[in-house]
């Protein structure tokens, strides 16, 4: 190494920030004085002196270099260069431009220091492991300085360590537009070095919109489409999108906010949605005079402004979504104040609540706001608007069946995993889960093929028995019966194989005996073909889950079974067959559907119960009151308002409000 004494050692005339080269010095300090690293070291103990004495030194040894000159520019045609061999005679293999530009600053810094190649490879191992200790003790400062070195000497860390580096420097937090970004610099390094990643590009994408350059970015996205990050993702084009909002640029927020839909990888949430409806509702595009939004119908909309394109906007936000956070509703509140101020309505700052309508608005008000539905009649108290409950279609009805079926394999297999995890030794197991899944085929074959009325009502029996007792109530089962057959309703209870003994253990410790009047009441119900028994091993929930979506259809023999809303004959409106549970389904929420259309087979399909009151005497007759889970469905929906010029009103739900409260959105008319 040179003579540290020679000025010419440092004829840049520049020294490394003070500030930051106290914490390098202790982190290096520190790892070399440790075991383990010097241990790694050992054959090359001198080499480590050397190298070590040459880092810690702050004064630099060549000019800086910025990060763009070892980059390729934007318009260079020619991204690598034929590598020269020992004789000066360029060999027939390409190198890319940034590992060029590492060549020739390394051998300048070689020249200028002194050092020996496999010193030059000694240092970049040691701030390799600078950046594992780094990440280790979570502390981004002493990577500043390391990076500077990385830069002068013209080290070539591995793709590992650069990871490594830009998730410690993550860990700053947000950077001043101002100050040096250091992290965007180490992912432009890595992504000329080796392939993107998903963490680089979005890095990269991050420092562009900091800077408030968002055409840049999508440019850089647009850049790496060919490569196999060329799929955008959530992550990289929402920030994007963002800033064309923030900026008044519709134009390009709807083009990028189509790329966005119109792309598998990018899955569009609430927010997102929300933010850019807001947009295009505060920069007036939704007002009847509006201008047109360049490029709208060329992306396949069939109006570029008004009512016709936030219907259109709003579709596809409800295929993608089905409520959304107060947040929210208050971003697409005050965008829409902001794009109708004429109507006069006040924005809600963010320290606020939202404060619900209580009263019917007129036609030409914008309605934007907090509204509770009623219940019963599912009409919106501002719009007075009908909400409708959304039935699951006919795909989804078959996919449930389907789905309960291949259920019940697994629930067997889990079934007897528990049992030998308590102790309780299994055998044949696999065997048992196939016969689960053989029984409930045939339970789905015998509701499709019989003969007779169909069922109308399903009980999951035990849910029933068990409710407010804590031990199996009979007789309670014996008052829903009862009361369903009074409502006209053709009844079919689900119940386990174990509560039609005489005697059967509860739990640990409890053994409950039934009396023989309960006994004959179950066995009467077995007779007339009302009670399906669910053998052992078998879980009595899918039973009573697929009788809901059975066809059954030889006992209906085409005819429609469901019950109209205001039907004579008191009967309890909605589909049928209606199961009688108040199962919350926690268990089997995510196994059978996607959210939306689980939401729907619930609200259409369930139906809750509740005994008025409690009275010693079991066998004393109590009345039942029913309650449909939902009145209406819980999902962003549209629907006409009533009366002439009343327009459509969106209701969303709103995660953080009671279950019947809605953002209502209406445009004045």
């Amino acid at each position: 190494m040179s003579d540290d004494s020679d000025p010419s050692c440092n004829s840049s005339g520049e020294h490394f920030d003070e500030q930051q080269f106290a914490a390098f010095e202790s982190a290096i300090e520190e790892i070399v004085s440790k075991k383990n690293v010097m241990q790694s070291f050992k054959k090359n103990e001198e080499d480590l002196t050397v190298v070590t004495q040459l880092l810690l030194d702050k004064r630099r040894y060549l000019p800086q270099w910025h990060i763009h000159q070892f980059l390729p520019s934007k318009d260079s045609t020619n991204k690598s260069h034929l590598a020269e061999s020992s004789n000066g005679e360029k060999d027939a293999v390409l190198v890319p431009y940034t590992k060029q530009k590492l060549r020739e600053r390394r051998q300048m810094y070689l020249d200028r220091t002194g050092l020996t190649v496999p010193q030059h490879k000694l240092a970049t191992v040691l701030l390799a492991h600078l950046a594992d200790h780094c990440a280790k003790n979570s502390s981004p400062g002493p990577l500043h300085v390391a990076w500077e070195k990385v830069l002068e000497a013209g080290m070539t860390p591995l793709s590992r360590t650069l990871s490594t580096y830009l998730y410690v420097l993550s860990l700053e937090g947000d950077i001043d537009t101002s100050e040096r970004d250091v992290s965007a610099e180490v992912a432009m390094f890595h992504d000329g070095l080796y392939e993107p990643t998903e963490k680089t590009i979005t890095l990269l994408v991050k420092s562009f919109v900091s800077r408030g350059d968002a055409e840049g970015a999508e440019a850089l996205l647009d850049g790496i489409a060919d490569g196999p990050l060329g799929q955008l993702r959530h992550r990289t084009t929402s920030p994007i999108l963002k800033l064309y909002c923030e900026k008044g640029d519709i134009d390009s927020a709807l083009r990028l906010y189509h790329r966005m839909r119109t792309t598998s990888r990018v899955k569009m949430d609430a927010a997102t949605y929300a933010d850019f409806i807001a947009a295009v509702a505060k920069n007036g595009y939704f007002t009847s005079d509006a201008n047109c939004i360049l490029g709208a119908e060329d992306l396949g909309y069939s109006q570029a402004c008004g009512l016709e394109l936030l219907d259109s906007l709003i579709t596809e936000m409800a295929e993608d979504v089905l409520d959304i956070s107060e947040e929210s509703a208050r971003v697409l509140h005050n965008g829409f104040a902001l794009g109708f101020k004429e109507c006069g309505v006040d924005t809600i700052p963010d320290s606020d609540s939202m404060k619900p309508i209580e009263t019917l608005c007129d036609n030409g008000s914008l309605v934007a706001n907090r509204v509770a539905v009623d219940k019963a009649t599912a009409k919106c108290p501002a719009t007075d608007t009908t909400l409708r409950l959304i039935v699951l279609e006919k795909s989804q009805r078959v996919h449930v069946h389907d789905t309960l079926i291949d259920m019940a394999r697994e629930k067997s297999m889990e079934y007897t995993a528990k049992l030998a995890s308590k102790g309780r030794s299994t055998s044949d197991n696999v065997e048992k889960a196939e016969r689960a899944t053989q029984i409930l085929r045939e339970f789905s074959e015998w509701l499709d093929k019989r003969e007779g009325k169909p069922y109308t009502a399903i009980v999951d029996g035990a849910n029933v028995a068990y409710f407010g007792w804590g031990r199996i109530n009979v007789h309670q089962l014996i008052h829903m019966v009862s009361a369903l057959e009074k409502q006209g309703e053709h009844v079919l209870v689900v119940f386990p194989q174990k509560y039609t003994y005489k005697k059967f253990h509860l739990r640990a410790g409890m053994m409950q005996v039934l009396k023989d009047e309960e006994v004959e009441f179950l066995e009467g119900l077995k007779e007339k073909n009302q009670m399906y028994v669910v053998p052992p091993m078998c879980l009595d929930d899918l039973y009573w889950m697929l009788a809901c979506v059975s066809n059954q259809t030889q006992s209906t023999n085409g005819e429609n079974i469901d019950v109209a809303k205001n039907n004579t004959e008191g009967r309890f409106p909605g589909l049928r067959p209606m199961a009688i549970s108040n199962d919350k389904m926690r268990d089997h929420k995510m196994d059978l559907l996607e959210e939306r259309a689980f939401r729907r087979w619930c609200c259409s399909h369930i139906v809750n119960y509740n005994f008025t009151e409690f009275v010693e005497d079991q066998r004393e007759e109590r009345e039942i009151s029913f309650y449909a889970a939902d009145v209406f469905s819980d999902e962003i929906q549209r629907n006409d308002c009533p009366g002439e010029g009343g327009g459509v009103a969106w209701h969303f739900p709103v995660s953080e409000w009671d279950g019947n409260e809605r953002f209502c959105l209406r445009l004045p008319s």
